[in-house]
């Protein structure tokens, strides 16, 4: 007797649940200046900042994160632990979020911030090995999943280096983060994607 593949899909929908939450909660952690002068809007900048760059953030990673999805054919038992984990590094960037728009950009703020970032790219790169290397190694040029490993890397390393500049010069440890998002805009490895 064989065992029915288990499909993606309901991997898949709860993924997307678990962001929109995320999202909203991040949202509800967005508060008003108490006087009613653009004076008053103005010091919150730091808050809008950092809204505005994890909200592009949790956007871009949904969106390669669907990209991945695609490659699925089975919602294994490696593969459903790998999305937890990611979906559980992701969990992190409201509350990190509202510590720098708190804090105004501090140092230790911006530090953990960065970590966020990295940790969820480690977990993104686990489940692209379940995705992509284990499941959809066949849909993907070798070529493609090696330019995906170089980019990881990549903004890994710029991830860990925000993190220790962060100490010294949190705004350009922002930069660096913000960085990073642009090279994600686009999921695929290529052009084709």
């Amino acid at each position: 007797m064989t065992v029915p593949t288990r499909g993606p899909e309901r991997l898949v929908i709860f993924s997307d649940g678990v962001f929109a939450i995320i999202i909203t909660i991040l949202v509800l952690e967005l508060r008003p200046p108490h006087e009613a002068s653009f004076a008053a809007l103005g010091k919150l900048w730091p808050a809008g900042v950092a809204y505005a760059v994890s909200y592009l953030f949790l956007a871009i990673v949904w969106v390669n994160h669907h990209h991945v999805c695609r490659y699925l054919a089975e919602a294994s038992r490696s593969l459903i632990w790998a999305n937890f984990a990611h979906l559980f590094s992701v969990s992190f960037v409201p509350f990190t979020t509202a510590w720098i728009a708190d804090t105004g950009l501090a140092p230790v703020p911006v530090l953990f911030y960065a970590v966020v970032f990295a940790l969820i790219n480690v977990t993104y790169v686990m489940l692209c090995m379940e995705a992509i290397d284990r499941q959809g190694a066949h849909k993907v040029t070798t070529a493609d999943r090696r330019v995906m490993r170089i980019r990881a890397l990549a903004t890994l390393a710029t991830f860990v280096a925000a993190a220790v500049i962060a100490l010294w010069h949190p705004i350009a440890a922002m930069v660096l983060i913000c960085l990073c998002l642009i090279v994600y805009l686009r999921p695929g490895a290529s052009s084709r994607a």
